[in-house]
């Protein structure tokens, strides 16, 4: 039993399908301004959906995870689990996960839903097979689960804090993925995909990774001025996280600098999402 629910945890990926969760919900607080029993069904909705995409990661990617020490683990190339299971259970869950969240928020949410699979199975997954720079149309994947969020709560696609708040979580993967080629970009180059660190040098990684920060930063002061955001006291801490954001990765402009350790930028964007994400979802309901 332990070992099936180990191979379920890491075919869905769950540490990023729940952040996929996080960022509806806070699309759904944002447009309601509360938490309600009606939240229940997209929400979970969305994290099953995310679910079977997953899953079918994983089996467009099993020739590529089998190469890669950082993947070789993962159930199908690991031989833990044939690709025909894995086929099952991601269909169901994006069946059921459809269902759940037609017939909690509709049709609309329903098909943003569906195009968040369609865009990371059917673009994006072939896409980096093809160009280093696969994860900047990508990012759209980021931005989708907020506004499902945003429309089961009977917000408008039309609105601008909407586009703002969609702008916002597409940004900030970019950096979030090339701190990740940083660190493993060497894997990706054995298994055949086509790295941005094979493309530039280490340095200009280092110098976009930090441009496309700020950019992140800037975007989450739209968000804070947009109207998403009300009390000036989470409009001060936005403020305050984003100059530290800027201020931390400032540090990869140095050509100089001694034992670089790509991870602990990539926490710290992590880390700086998660207070975006803890602001946006906690201040509609205390103001």
């Amino acid at each position: 039993m332990k070992k099936w629910i180990k191979i379920l945890l890491e075919l869905n990926k769950v540490r990023i399908t729940v952040a996929v969760t996080l960022t509806t919900m806070a699309g759904y607080i944002l447009a309601k301004g509360t938490v309600d029993v009606e939240m229940v069904m997209p929400v979970l909705g969305i994290f099953i959906l995310a679910c079977g995409s997953a899953a079918l990661n994983h089996i467009q990617d099993r020739d590529k995870d089998v190469i890669m020490p950082r993947t070789s683990n993962r159930p199908i190339p690991s031989g833990d689990l044939s690709t025909t299971m894995a086929l099952v259970i991601g269909l169901s869950e994006i069946i059921i996960g459809s269902a759940l969240i037609y017939y909690g928020s509709g049709f609309l949410a329903m098909q943003l839903g569906i195009l968040a699979l369609i865009w990371y199975n059917g673009i994006y997954t072939p896409l980096k097979r093809k160009t280093a720079f696969a994860v900047i149309p990508g990012s759209v994947i980021g931005a989708i689960p907020p506004l499902v969020g945003w429309v089961a709560a009977g917000g408008s696609l039309l609105d601008p804090k909407a586009m703002v708040l969609g702008l916002f979580f597409f940004m900030w993967q970019v950096p979030h993925f090339w701190l990740l080629m940083l660190k493993y970009g060497e894997e990706y180059n054995k298994a055949g995909f086509p790295s941005i660190t094979s493309k530039i040098s280490k340095q200009q990684v280092k110098n976009s990774t930090f441009l496309w920060t700020v950019a992140t930063a800037v975007s989450a002061l739209m968000v804070a001025m947009s109207g998403l955001i009300s009390l000036l006291i989470f409009k001060i801490m936005i403020l305050v996280a984003s100059i530290w954001l800027i201020a931390v990765f400032s540090k990869l402009l140095n050509p100089r600098t001694q034992n670089f350790n790509p991870f602990y930028y990539f926490m710290r964007i992590n880390y700086f999402v998660l207070i975006m994400i803890l602001v946006l979802s906690i201040e509609p309901l205390v103001n």
